[in-house]
């Protein structure tokens, strides 16, 4: 692979165990996925240090057909411009080639859902870390739960009794437009994501297309937003997990990075844009007004646009992909009131600092 991985050092490490529900103990041991439940380390990391990255889906530019991985399968597209669901294709056994192209697809469609994925979710946490490095270099998340002895698979997590996720409740709405960990000075690129568990109906997660958010603007109000950049924070997600919520550590102090308000996509070129209303905070060298202003603006923009978004439901066995540089999610809380379990795993691994290099 030419992507250059870095290894942290392995801290010391002190235990601290929290359950994620108050479940019986025999109810808890007979799950299934109960070796993956969330798990909280005191551990603390160094800050990350830049790496060179190189997308897995120029490698498939080269290739004479670079969806051969799809030849035998089925494709439907969710929408026309965002999202495609696939049958037929089975993850666990991709070659490398075959990766290749899916980066490249998932770079082109934003969203790729496969389902009867089931073998590729029972192959466990050292298949699902071998699997990620080749798109990048794992990020582990400075706040949430992961399972023992793997921090670099991000969990989500709710029950009838415990929440482990970045959740705020003084909201009329839950849906939180986001890409993930945007404040990092290189966010990840192509991310993968399935359930371990599910609720009957509900919990669905909305995607949005960055790509065609900024196309949907005039092409004077594009050029004014190609000269701005933002800053993007992870100061407000650590100081909810330090009042005690959703598990109470911090494994690496909160950072703040500037990026551009429309970003390149490397292997594609797509601009998109690149705001969200979790991490970003502000727009440099504008007056506060003129931030809040243009940032609710964008962001209004972005909840509007139904004509933009795609909507997965999640059945057992689905594992979705997605290009967090061209898109933007929210995950849909409406299933509370049921008390069932929503139990997912997320692998994440970093791709380049968003075009171009700003010096903050």
């Amino acid at each position: 692979m030419s992507t250059t991985i870095t290894t942290l050092p392995t801290p010391a490490t002190t235990i601290l165990k929290l359950r994620p529900s108050e479940q019986n103990k025999t109810e808890e041991e007979s799950y299934r996925y109960a070796h993956l439940l969330p798990h909280f380390a005191q551990d603390h990391y160094p800050p990350l240090t830049p790496f060179e990255h190189v997308d897995p889906g120029h490698r498939a530019l080269s290739h004479p057909n670079p969806r051969s991985f799809l030849d035998n399968a089925t494709v439907v597209q969710l929408t026309p411009n965002l999202g495609s669901e696939v049958h037929g294709v089975n993850l666990a056994t991709l070659s490398d080639d075959g990766r290749d192209q899916l980066a490249l697809e998932v770079a082109r469609r934003g969203l790729v859902v496969f389902r009867d994925q089931h073998e590729f979710i029972d192959r466990g946490p050292e298949f699902y870390k071998a699997w990620g490095r080749h798109f990048g270099r794992l990020h582990i998340h400075p706040t949430s739960g992961h399972p023992e002895g793997y921090p670099e698979i991000h969990l989500v997590y709710r029950d009838a009794n415990s929440t482990f996720n970045f959740e705020v409740d003084e909201s009329i709405t839950t849906t939180m437009w986001h890409s993930d960990v945007s404040y990092e000075l290189q966010p990840p690129g192509l991310t993968t994501f399935f359930l371990l568990s599910q609720p009957e109906t509900g919990g669905d997660t909305l995607f949005t297309s960055q790509v065609s958010t900024l196309r949907k603007l005039s092409p004077q109000f594009v050029a004014f937003l190609r000269t701005l950049k933002a800053v993007h924070s992870g100061v407000e997600q650590a100081n909810f997990s330090r009042s005690g919520k959703r598990g109470g550590i911090v494994r690496r102090e909160p950072v703040e990075n500037v990026h551009p308000v429309v970003r390149k996509h490397p292997v594609t070129g797509e601009e998109a844009l690149y705001v969200n209303r979790q991490f970003t905070r502000r727009i440099v060298g504008l007056k506060r007004e003129e931030s809040e202003t243009l940032l609710k603006f964008l962001y209004d923009h972005i909840d509007k646009s139904g004509d933009n978004q795609a909507r997965v439901k999640w059945q057992p066995g689905t594992v979705v992909l997605w290009d967090n540089r061209i898109t933007a999610h929210s995950a849909i809380i409406d299933y509370k009131d049921s008390r069932e379990r929503r139990h997912g795993a997320r692998i994440t691994p970093q791709a380049e600092r968003p075009v171009g290099d700003l010096i903050v």
